[in-house]
């Protein structure tokens, strides 16, 4: 019909020398930036949670203020915060031509870190409260610290039952990897851009990259179920 836009979709460009030229490079990074972020977090997270299960006040407000805080604000925002307001730290911290050569990935991992502490915080805050307290009495009656029965008793059990729910916030993470491209940073979506505007198809290149992530994240889901089936049949 007269006026209709025809839209020429054509894949057969893509070939191994083009996912290893542009692609390769931008899942390292978003894989590393995920495993990164997560080990990181999960510590970061484990001790704001001990911080406001403490009971003491001077430990117990700031960290509250900081995980909502955290959680009030869009992860783009952060990302931009890091990235634009704090270069000067960035060439004291690394010598001038890696912070300039990398500064966009560094300040993605130090934002990924900061900003998912404080979702694994709250993980991690449900799972010590999960744990039944005379499982708590029990080891402050055999004489444990406060260190030693959360480190001996109460966190291996956190840890396991909140697995499956760490895994998931962990794909959720993968996700949002791809808002690194606001700051530049060469992630797995960059990639597919970069590959898209060099060969002139940019919505193949984004539907690929759509159908990548699909594919990877909906792997992950169905491990994570299949591991929430199996702790399931632990307990």
């Amino acid at each position: 019909m007269p006026g209709d836009i025809e839209v020429d979709i054509d894949f057969s460009f893509y070939n191994w020398e083009l996912i290893r030229a542009f692609l390769l490079k931008g899942l390292y990074f978003s894989l590393l930036l995920t495993a990164v972020a997560t080990v990181g977090g999960v510590i970061f997270g484990t001790l704001l949670a001990l911080m406001r299960l403490s009971g003491n006040k001077v430990l117990e407000a700031p960290a509250a203020i900081y995980v909502n805080g955290m959680r009030s604000v869009p992860l783009v925002m952060v990302i931009l915060w890091f990235y634009l307001l704090m270069p000067a730290a960035f060439y004291a911290l690394f010598p001038y031509r890696l912070g300039e050569n990398y500064r966009s990935e560094i300040s993605a991992v130090i934002t990924f870190i900061a900003f998912e502490a404080a979702y694994f915080s709250e993980i991690m805050r449900a799972g010590i409260q999960s744990i039944p307290r005379g499982q708590v009495y029990a080891g402050q009656a055999m004489g444990m610290t406060y260190s030693q029965n959360m480190k001996l008793i109460v966190l291996p059990q956190a840890f396991r039952n909140m697995l499956p729910v760490l895994l998931t916030q962990t794909i959720i993470l993968f996700q949002d990897t791809s808002l690194v491209y606001a700051i530049g940073a060469y992630d797995l979506l960059k990639g597919f851009d970069a590959a898209g505007k060099n060969f002139g198809r940019p919505i193949e290149s984004y539907l690929l990259a759509a159908a990548v992530y699909f594919v990877i994240c909906y792997t992950l889901s169905w491990f994570v179920k299949r591991l929430h089936k199996r702790i399931a049949i632990i307990r």
